[in-house]
């Protein structure tokens, strides 16, 4: 039995993640906010501790006597511009976090990171953990992508003092989605309020295999090593057909033209501009079309024993778990 640390415990992944250690037998201390809902594991037994993420010192003191510690924290958002509060999260804390880790002695850091650091690639393959970061010349760089690739650089830099390891997880799905986040598509498809389908593709990832590859990064990974952590490539109108079918609900019967598209994330990107709140900008209106968002795991399901497989179960769990929770 180990003693683990999770940041961001309260997700999608860090819940799953956390209840998978706690599965495994291993000890769970998740740091959190005054503040933060941590209903997504009222049924785990972990022990909630107040830290400041931007306070190396309160983590160092968190961490001390951890085995292992898990950065899942993040701030999601499809946002062109970093704002202070995204830098903040994704980058800032990042830095505390290695800071107290090596403080600390922490015997692994495993860092969560994302697939949108890496690729795509030029003939619109499968990227790789070796392919060259080149989302801002397909004009799809998000702050989100910007900001988890710079705090991969200093988890990179921190190796020499570190023994950290990346992973990359694709599109997520599951249980345990108490904002929603990744699962809001599901939400609103099963409430229909998704009325077209878009032509683009993505990589649906099963969260508890991907919460399974990251425990298995911590005890196998690579110092210094990144490892994509994927799912099934589907179409973006393949997967909403899936949810439909599963909800037992109709899937949108038409496709969205692109240039309405294009048009609305124009829009949104003024809206931005003026420091407003927006969802749609030409980032997310560009992921939703693409056919280049496209991942192997070879090297995980090599290296780390990772399985790969098909999204139905998540997808259906995940409805069932919005559902007991009213959500749909």
């Amino acid at each position: 039995m180990a003693h683990t640390v999770i940041t961001g415990a309260s997700g999608l992944l860090g819940a799953n993640l956390a209840a998978e250690l706690v599965a495994q037998g291993h000890t769970v201390a998740a740091i959190r906010r005054p503040s933060t809902d941590t209903s997504s594991l009222a049924d785990v037994p972990i022990e909630w501790v107040c830290a400041d993420l931007g306070s190396a010192d309160q983590l160092r003191d968190v961490f001390t006597g951890a085995d292992v510690v898990f950065h899942c924290a993040a701030c999601v958002s499809t946002r062109r511009t970093i704002t202070p509060a995204i830098s903040a999260i994704n980058v800032d804390a990042t830095r505390a976090v290695i800071e107290a880790a090596i403080a600390a002695g922490t015997e692994r850091l495993v860092y969560t990171s994302t697939a949108n650091t890496i690729g795509p690639t030029p003939d619109g393959t499968p990227a790789d953990e070796q392919t060259p970061w080149a989302w801002d010349k397909a004009r799809l760089a998000s702050a989100y992508a910007v900001t988890k690739r710079r705090a991969e650089i200093l988890v990179g830099e921190s190796c020499d003092r570190l023994d950290a390891v990346i992973v990359n997880p694709t599109y997520l799905i599951g249980p345990r989605d108490a904002r929603p986040s990744s699962g809001r598509l599901i939400v609103e498809l099963v409430n229909h309020r998704i009325p077209c389908w878009t032509t683009g593709y993505n990589n649906f990832a099963d969260v508890r295999e991907v919460a399974r590859g990251m425990i298995a990064a911590w005890l196998s990974g690579k110092r210094g090593e990144r490892y994509i952590l994927g799912g099934q490539e589907l179409t973006y109108r393949d997967f909403m057909v899936r949810v439909a079918r599963v909800a037992g609900v109709d899937p949108p019967r038409n496709r969205l033209p692109h240039a309405i598209a294009w048009l609305a994330g124009r829009g949104g990107d003024l809206l931005e501009r003026t420091g407003r709140e927006t969802t749609v900008n030409s980032v997310s209106v560009g992921y939703a079309f693409t056919d280049r968002y496209r991942f192997r795991s070879d090297k995980a399901v090599r290296e780390l024993g990772y399985v790969v497989r098909p999204i139905e179960p998540a997808i259906r769990d995940a409805i069932t778990w919005f559902r007991a929770r009213g959500v749909v």
